[in-house]
């Protein structure tokens, strides 16, 4: 059972962070990370947890490469929630990018068929169909940006939908729609991808 994320703590310049650093203050991006730190790690933790024993990444440097990486982007963070959704969607996209090195020669093999119910708990690198799934969700992007945030909100954030809501400035109503037409659209994908690999 997972362990909830430490408390943030209540510290009203969150937001005013966020404005800074997407106003061009780097320096208010290592201080929100400070501040942060722990539920970050906390966060790291839990995706490390759903990886093989003897995974060449440990938690720490999993949030060390996700700062990195948002480091570099051109994001507008809404809140807390928004920041912390991002940060643990880069986090599943490092270990994702670390499980297609591992298995670009071993596509196949004894893959287990898995749905979005199930990527709580697999391993990227112990499951290579999960980066089939990566692929779905990608195209869901190129085809639907919005569907595709709300799909890694909630399933790779652990943000609830009004969380999700808030942070998108979107109706409770339009994230349900969204998910729902997310998951058929990614089921189908999943569908004919397996199509073709038994045909």
């Amino acid at each position: 059972m997972n362990q909830p994320l430490p408390e943030v703590p209540q510290i009203a310049d969150i937001t005013c962070l966020l404005g800074a650093w997407q106003n061009g203050d780097s320096a208010a991006l290592n201080r929100l990370t400070d501040l942060l730190y722990a539920q970050l790690h906390a966060m790291a933790d839990r995706h490390m947890r759903r990886e093989s024993v003897g995974h060449t990444l440990q938690a720490t440097a999993l949030v060390h490469e996700a700062y990195a990486r948002v480091v570099g982007a051109e994001l507008n963070f809404q809140d807390r929630s928004h920041f912390l959704a991002v940060m643990s969607t880069q986090m599943r996209r490092i270990l994702i990018d670390h499980a297609k090195a591992k298995h670009r020669d071993k596509r196949g093999g004894h893959a287990v068929p898995i749905s979005l119910d199930d990527v709580p708990t697999v391993a990227a690198d112990s499951n290579p169909l999960l980066l089939d799934l990566d692929e779905s969700i990608r195209a869901l992007g190129r085809r639907d940006p919005r569907k595709e945030k709300v799909l890694e909100m909630r399933y790779f954030g652990g943000m609830t939908q009004p969380e999700i809501a808030e942070a998108l400035d979107i109706s409770l109503a339009t994230v349900e729609r969204d998910l729902r037409m997310a998951r058929a659209w990614i089921k189908m994908q999943l569908n004919e991808g397996e199509a073709r690999d038994s045909g």
